[in-house]
């Protein structure tokens, strides 16, 4: 199993709400409370997106781009930068500028809203749940804004999503959910294809040994790995494979292989009522002792007190 797909099917990304905006200028809509992850994407016409509060400049997006926006920030959508924002929702509800409820917009089709008028920007925003410590660590992946240009590697699925969303036929929300899915792996694909600066993780996929490594421990990340076993498993000596892992990941396999192992058993404590020997077991770890000890360097707190301070 390779990193990327270890990390979205753990982090059981679902997708909570999708809707499209076909609204003429001028127009602007802030997000106030938003969820961990949202993909906007531009499927006609132009826009802009800003970070509320970041500092940073607004961000262009011509038809095609695809925009992540992480951590639940409150971002503005728009036409234009300089349109004054409209609207805000806040709640899953629609507020004007001065703080009064509004009312929504004119429902087009399913999952549809706007006028729909000539020379109308078409907006797809869906938002995601993720889970977990290991949606934490998805989302660490990404800044809190990463923005993806049109491209060949994503426009056949914008097209095919075009397509679907206004759709309403037996089985659309499965639909929608499976290219919404695709949308998002292949934007995650691009970004950290293009960017300057990804994650180490994926600049060392290039690598053959080390991408080989990567998709052992997490295959199977509770197996009793060595350093020596691992190059074993790829053909390198101990010392070369030691030294290759760490140049591309930026830490020892070890020390890579513990911090995933604490980051699943930080999920097993939370969502589960499995004992702290079981989950020890889970991921690797025979003596529950040496599992609290190892937990406890990295969390903080020993896993009994880490499950208790827990919010109920």
């Amino acid at each position: 199993m390779d990193v990327l797909t270890d990390l979205l099917h753990r982090a059981r990304a679902s997708t909570a709400l999708v809707r499209q905006l076909i609204q003429r200028p001028p127009w602007s809509v802030t997000y106030a409370d938003a969820p961990p992850l949202t993909v906007l994407t531009t499927l006609g016409g132009h826009a802009s997106i800003r970070l509320d509060g970041s500092g940073a400049e607004p961000v262009h997006l011509a038809a095609g781009d695809i925009a992540l926006v992480t951590g639940g920030g409150r971002h503005t959508i728009a036409d234009d930068p300089g349109t004054e924002r409209q609207f805000t929702i806040r709640g899953g509800r629609k507020y004007l500028a001065n703080g009064q409820p509004a009312a929504g917009h004119p429902n087009l089709a399913p999952r549809t809203y706007g006028d729909g008028l000539p020379g109308a920007t078409t907006m797809l925003r869906a938002a995601y749940e993720l889970h977990g410590d290991v949606g934490d660590r998805l989302l660490a992946l990404l800044p809190p804004l990463a923005v993806v240009p049109a491209g060949p590697r994503t426009s056949a699925a914008l097209d095919l999503l075009a397509a679907e969303v206004s759709r309403d036929e037996p089985g659309q929300d499965a639909v929608l959910t499976r290219v919404l899915d695709l949308v998002l792996v292949l934007a995650l694909r691009a970004w950290c294809a293009e960017s300057a600066m990804p994650p180490a993780w994926y600049r060392a996929l290039s690598d053959p040994a080390v991408g080989e490594a990567l998709r052992l421990l997490h295959t199977d990340p509770a197996r009793r790995w060595t350093v020596a076993g691992l190059g074993t498993e790829i053909g390198l000596s101990r010392a070369a494979f030691a030294a290759r892992f760490t140049a591309l990941v930026g830490e020892p396999p070890l020390t890579y292989l513990t911090g995933w192992r604490m980051t699943l058993a930080a999920d097993l404590l939370r969502d589960t009522e499995k004992t702290v020997a079981a989950v020890a077991g889970e991921v690797g770890y025979a003596d529950a002792f040496a599992f609290s000890v190892a937990f406890k360097r990295a969390r903080g707190a020993s896993p009994s007190a880490w499950r208790r301070s827990l919010p109920r």
